[in-house]
């Protein structure tokens, strides 16, 4: 196993060269020019050539990226061109708030979502079943920043219960220990400021972790129909089991491998999937710092959190690999 995941790390390293040449290239092609997002509209063309000089945008797009590849090897992924910042300090400062943003949604996702698909597989053609694939539907069509204009709407605007944005509360004073303010909250002690982050969390968490919702609910439906009439559900059945257990302990338990790799892409999907909520919400992750680098046109910001947005999905694939043999001892990987 150990030789299996150590071939899978290798066989990234190509992916994240080609992504990163790839990302690089269309920015080369995209019209306007990184330099008049620097500088002001009155500078000369002495000063716009000492600028590219600086950044050093005078060189090559070929010997751009190749430098860049040099330095990212050692874990420097460059300076912002607006922030003034090493990319990766930037990065690692707005990640924890965009993995917990997603990870609770996720949560609620599955919370819901599993529930769910397990009702309506227990019961086909029943209310119940119609119920949730109705609503399975309505999750996955529905765009996420309309519902997210109208949760704020209704719970921030005419209810009056949840923050319509941000991530916390002016002057709630938390230290920083983790970035994760659900963690930090609970060990420093702080109650209230826990009360407040899940208040902030609530509405986007909701809308992100729909989509997500339904996609779950149709996956384990389906999984878990399809286990039902498997011969050894039958076996379960004769030897007199009470059909709830037929139902979680064989049924479910022989669909959460098809349940499992849902779960897993769908999280690396919400992790870039979140730029459009980040935005609506106000929220300080690393999707709404995609969007104003895109529009600053900065290079190596852009390239970095495209990096680690492919990294994610690369190690999340691994766990899911890893996982599968946790909840299915035959699952061998080699």
């Amino acid at each position: 196993m150990y030789l299996y995941f150590l071939r899978r790390l290798l066989g990234a390293v190509p992916v994240l060269i080609v992504v990163a040449g790839i990302i690089f290239a269309l920015m080369q092609l995209a019209p306007g020019d990184a330099v008049t997002m620097l500088i002001s509209d009155e500078a000369s063309e002495a000063d716009k050539a000492r600028i590219r000089e600086a950044w050093g945008l005078d060189q090559p797009p070929f010997i751009q990226f190749l430098n860049f590849l040099g330095n990212a090897l050692t874990g420097d992924f460059g300076t912002s061109f607006r922030y003034k910042m090493p990319v990766m300090d930037i990065v690692l400062e707005r990640l924890p708030a965009t993995v917990e943003l997603s990870l609770a949604a996720t949560f609620i996702a599955v919370l819901v979502g599993i529930p769910l698909g397990v009702l309506a597989a227990s019961r086909p053609g029943s209310f119940w079943d119609g119920v949730a694939s109705a609503f399975s539907f309505a999750g996955i069509s529905m765009p996420n920043f309309w519902l997210g204009i109208l949760l704020i709407l209704l719970f921030a605007g005419h209810m009056n219960i949840l923050p319509s944005g941000g991530r916390e509360p002016w002057g709630m004073g938390l230290d920083r220990i983790t970035g994760f303010l659900i963690i930090d909250s609970i060990l420093q002690g702080r109650w209230d400021a826990l009360l407040a982050t899940l208040k902030h969390l609530a509405l986007p968490a909701i809308v992100l972790g729909t989509n997500m919702m339904g996609i779950i609910t149709q996956m384990t439906r389906a999984a878990v129909q399809d286990a039902m009439h498997e011969d050894f559900v039958m076996t379960a059945r004769a030897k007199g089991l009470s059909e709830r257990r037929v139902l979680w302990r064989h049924a479910f338990r022989n669909a959460m491998v098809g349940v499992v790799t849902i779960i897993g892409l769908e999280f690396g999907t919400l992790l870039s999937g979140a730029m459009i909520v980040e935005t609506v919400f106000a929220w300080p992750g690393i999707g709404s710092l995609l969007i104003s680098g895109i529009s600053a046109r900065d290079f190596p910001l852009i390239i970095g959190l495209v990096l680690v947005y492919t990294g994610i999905f690369i190690l999340m694939n691994l766990l899911i690999d890893l996982f599968y043999t946790l909840i299915d001892p035959r699952i061998r990987m080699n």
